[in-house]
Formats: C-alpha cells, structure tokens, sequence
C-alpha cells in the first residue's frame, strides 16, 4: 500500500490493521505527517501541529499492539482537533489575534474523551475567527482553500477539519455546529459531517446551554464517524444539559427497504444552484433503488425562518463576541467585527421572536415526521463560495437572485434552530468546479440510529468515497 493510500485509509481498516499487525500506528502517523507537509502548503488547514508528541504516542501505541494488550477504541489513530476547544497545557487560538499565544488550562469533555480512547491529537485545524462564518480564513492563520478546487473554501466553521480529512492529512476530525458549522465543511469537501441532536455530545460552557450549539464527529466514511461518535457521546457532569444514558450507535444496520423518505429540493425558503439539484435528484434516486419511497413534501416552514434562525445566532454568539469588539476591533477581521455588532444590536424582542418561529417550525416539521422514517435536503444551496469571501463586504446571488452572504446559501441552520433532530450531512456528488455538493440525512428528535441506517445504505449504494486515487484531490 502507497503512502497516500495510507492517509486514505478508512480509521476502521487502521485499527483492524493494527491488530493484525499488518500496520503499525508509527507507520500511519509518519505517512500522515509527510503528507501534510508536503500538501499543506496549498491547503493550509492545520493551525498548531504536535508532530514530535504524536510519533511518541504512536510508537507507545505500537508497544500495545505489539505486546497483544488490550486496546482501546481508538487506539493510534491521528485525529485532528478543531483549533476551538482546549487540551491542557497546549496552545488554543479560536482563529484570533485576540488569543494568539493562549495555552489552555483544561481539556474540554470531548477531547479528553478522545485522549482517553487511545486517539492521537497530532494536529488543530483551522476555523475562521471564533467560528463566526461559513468559510474559513483569518488574520491569524490566512486562508485556508478547498482541497478539490483551491480557489474555493473548504467551508466553515469547522472548515480545517474537512479540509484535512479530504487532503488526507487524518482519518478523524472534531468539529462544532452552531449553523452548519459540521455540515457547511462536510457538503463542500466530500466528507461525512454530523450534527448530533443537542444534549448527545457535551460542550463546554456557556455554549451547552445554548441549544442551537453541537459537538461531532467529522471522517471520510459513515462508520469512522460512528466510531468517533460513540467516543464523543454521553452525559459529563461538567455539562448540565448532556444526555442520560450514553447512546452507543452500533455499527451494522438492516436494509431500508420499504421506508418513507419524505424529501425537499428548496425546503420553500431557498434559492438552489441547479447542480445542487440535480446532485441531489441523483441521491434521492439512490434511496428508491434501496428499496425506499421518497415523497417530494412542503416542509411548512414559516416564512421567516432562516432570519429568525441568524437573529438568534446574532443575539447569543454575536453578543459573546461582541464584548470584544469595543477595545480589540482593530485585531479582529472584518467578518467578525460585523458579527460582533450585529449582536450588540440584538434585544431581547428579537430574541423572543426568533424561539417563536422556531416554535412554529417544529409545530410544522414534528408532525410531517410522524408519517416518514427520514427527511432529506440539500446541505448547501451552492457547492462553495470562494476561499477569500467576506460575508461583511462581498454580495452572493443564485440563479440571478441576491441572497444574504452570511449563511443565505447554507440549508443548515434551520437544523440548528429543530436542534434536537440528528442531521448526517453526505457527500451527493461533485460540480462542474470540482467542488462536492452533499445532502442533509435528517431524523427524528434524538433518532440518531435512523440518520445512520440510512446512511450507511446510502454509502454502501454509493460505492464510498476516496477509496480510489481517481476519487480524490489531486494535490501536490
């Protein structure tokens, strides 16, 4: 097996590799860490690196292996962390000249959960700055482009991560959700993204009180991010709205055949690109060859929706933010400074208004899942913007018709906004530009088995992804 087919390799066939000795973590972590310098450059994806730390930890995780010790779930896999959380006693900079130099002092639950597991933080991935967009760059760390098509963001906020699972820099990646920020990187970089439902995953405060906001596991195929999933799930006594009990997804599921998928191009609010649709078409044609009924459904969103969804966003993390703006503007990007005021305009009636459209958006969608199994969509309106927008300066229009720059072209947040629903973002195709397009696999309140069933079907029908030379990034 060539180098870069081992940093293709699914984190499942490592470890079953590594068991059977026919793979050693030492040898995994050496071709990951001569990929990324040789492909980085291009990408930039990676803030921080730990290279030294993890070829320890590798070599004491083929000690292990070697000895026929017992493992654990993750034991010697690269995993990279989105540059947001904290791991003690190693640098943190949420993508800010504000935190450059910042060495945390704890570990958030989610990580250490994945230190506990034998995973291995060899690298932290880029975000925009403090997560506040759909692309990610930052004055910071600068721009960081789609490894598909480099004039393109790999999307955001977690856009690092599936930058570095596509370019084949780790098997693993962390990432957070508070408007798509799993899902927007997923759909544009061909990866597997989940939003779990809120609760599932602890989160450290004071963003485990806010609703809209999820931890999730980010990886190449459907069963690496079961795997990672099921690291990151259960309830923490550092996180009051974590979930009892742990919910252990398994890893083999029964066919679909017979389900009622109900599905939606536009979800009525959006404009959509027409590869968007018909990427999405193709998909929908997949789950009907799998045996299920897909039914085109007016979700009955309430107009509004996608406003109401960014003025909460505005009001809860543009005013986290927007203390800063006052003293430290002049170090902080543009996209995030208009955040920050945008939040500082909020009241507390927009507030109100915005849980009652989501009242009523449920009140709509809760009972449209009663008669279906699933509920599909597009994850993204377009395939990607470019890798320098700027949500504060630049305009964005699909099929003629201006939408807002910030989040106008991603059909995310309205997940966010029905929080408790699990949503799988999968890959639907590519675009003329290179650039993948991915669809939206949403189930009922706290049904995450279901969005997995129907994943792993709709991946097995797909034949995988990156699996071959000719389905992957060409990079230097």
């Amino acid at each position: 097996m060539s180098d870069s087919d081992l940093c293709y390799l699914s984190a499942a066939g490592a470890l079953a590799r590594f068991r059977d000795r026919s793979l050693s973590p030492v040898e995994l972590m050496s071709a990951v860490i001569a990929r990324a310098e040789a492909v980085e450059p291009a990408v930039n994806c990676l803030t921080y690196r730990h290279f030294d730390e993890a070829m320890d930890e590798a070599r004491k995780a083929e000690a292990r292996y070697a000895k026929g010790a017992r493992t654990r779930p993750l034991e010697g896999l690269p995993v990279a962390v989105k540059d947001e959380s904290t791991i003690a006693g190693r640098p943190v900079s949420n993508g800010s000249l504000l935190m450059a130099g910042t060495v945390a002092e704890s570990t958030s639950e989610v990580n250490a959960r994945i230190l506990k597991a034998g995973g291995i933080v060899h690298a932290r991935t880029a975000t925009p700055e403090f997560s506040c967009a759909g692309y990610t760059w930052s004055r910071l760390w600068g721009v960081t482009r789609n490894p598909w098509n480099r004039e393109m963001t790999p999307g955001g906020s977690s856009g690092g991560s599936g930058a570095a699972l596509a370019a084949g820099l780790a098997p693993l990646a962390t990432g957070s959700d508070i408007g798509g920020s799993i899902r927007i990187p997923a759909s544009a970089t061909g990866t597997v993204g989940y939003k779990p439902p809120y609760g599932r995953n602890p989160e450290d405060p004071p963003f485990n009180l806010d609703f809209y906001c999820h931890n999730g596991p980010m990886a190449r195929t459907v069963g690496d991010a079961i795997l990672l999933q099921n690291v990151m799930a259960g309830p923490s006594p550092r996180d009051i709205a974590s979930l009892k009990p742990k919910l252990r997804l398994p890893g083999s599921y029964a066919p679909i055949r017979g389900w009622k998928i109900a599905a939606s191009i536009d979800l009525g609010l959006f404009e959509i690109d027409p590869e968007v649709r018909r990427n999405t078409e193709a998909a929908l044609d997949r789950f009907r060859d799998l045996g299920a009924t897909v039914e085109m459904v007016d979700p009955g969103l309430p107009p509004g929706t996608m406003e109401a969804a960014m003025a909460y966003l505005h009001h809860i993390f543009g005013a986290y933010i927007g203390k800063l703006e006052a003293e430290h503007g002049d170090q902080m990007t543009t996209y995030a400074r208009a955040f920050a005021r945008s939040g500082l305009g909020s009241t507390a009636t927009d507030f109100v208004a915005s849980l009652e459209v989501a009242g009523a958006a449920y009140d709509a969608f809760g009972p449209l899942m009663e008669r279906y199994d699933l509920f599909v969509c597009p994850t993204l309106a377009i395939p990607a913007v470019p890798a320098d927008f700027d949500q504060s300066k630049d305009r964005l229009s699909i099929n003629g018709r201006p939408v807002d720059p910030a989040l106008g072209w991603a059909m995310t947040p309205v997940f966010n906004m029905l929080s408790r629903c699990p949503v799988l973002s999968l890959p639907s195709g590519r675009a003329a530009s290179g650039v993948p397009t991915g669809i939206q696999l949403v189930g009922k309140t706290y049904a995450d088995r279901d969005v997995f069933r129907a994943g792993m079907a709709y991946e097995a029908a797909s034949g995988g992804w990156f699996t071959r030379g000719a389905d992957r990034p060409v990079l230097p």
